[in-house]
């Protein structure tokens, strides 16, 4: 089985260009990228069970992972919604399949994104994490638009080893990934 592209650019190149930018002494040293994590959030499932069923499985063909329910944590009344209702789902990306992913999000799906000037470089976390959103899912190729009921969107954070945003924004820019100016 053969390794992801972006992984093998990771060893081949960015951690030289990190280690020369930011002076490291030791290689364990240099940020890495450790997981992803898919989010998204359907407040209709409140009503429609099947609504949260068809976002899984969309989820499902994005990653080639199967997502998890999340349940809600509280009942809110004016919601009418009740603690342990099914309300969204979520993935965690890890290893060959989040590199795949990551490819696949930087050079097919952003670039497929209606009127898109970049992702914003002001999402980090302040500890070496980025989270960006998505308003619709129809950008990833996986997904057939005309079979598609309703456009939903996703919450995609990178979790990388970086100590510092700096760290961070420079790791996923040598990535590829697309920020504003």
């Amino acid at each position: 089985m053969a390794e992801a592209r972006l992984y093998t650019y990771y060893k081949d190149e960015v951690v030289d260009k990190l280690t020369e930018e930011f002076k490291y002494e030791n290689v364990m040293a240099v940020p890495k990228l450790q997981k992803i994590v898919i989010n998204v959030g359907v407040g209709s499932a409140i009503s429609d069970t099947k609504e949260l069923d068809s976002v899984v499985q969309n989820i499902a063909q994005i990653t080639g992972q199967q997502p998890v329910k999340t349940k809600a944590k509280k009942s809110i009344s004016n919601f009418k919604l009740r603690e342990g209702m099914p309300i969204g789902c979520k993935v965690t990306l890890r290893g060959k399949i989040m590199f795949e992913f990551l490819d696949r999000l930087i050079n097919l799906a952003l670039p497929r994104t209606r009127d898109f000037q970049g992702v914003p470089n002001k999402s980090f976390d302040g500890r070496g994490n980025y989270t960006m959103g998505i308003k619709e899912h129809t950008i990833f190729p996986e997904i057939d638009v005309d079979k598609t009921s309703q456009v939903h969107g996703m919450d995609i954070t990178f979790v990388t080893s970086a100590v510092t945003d700096e760290e961070a924004f420079t790791l996923l820019k040598h990535f590829g990934m697309p920020f504003k100016k």
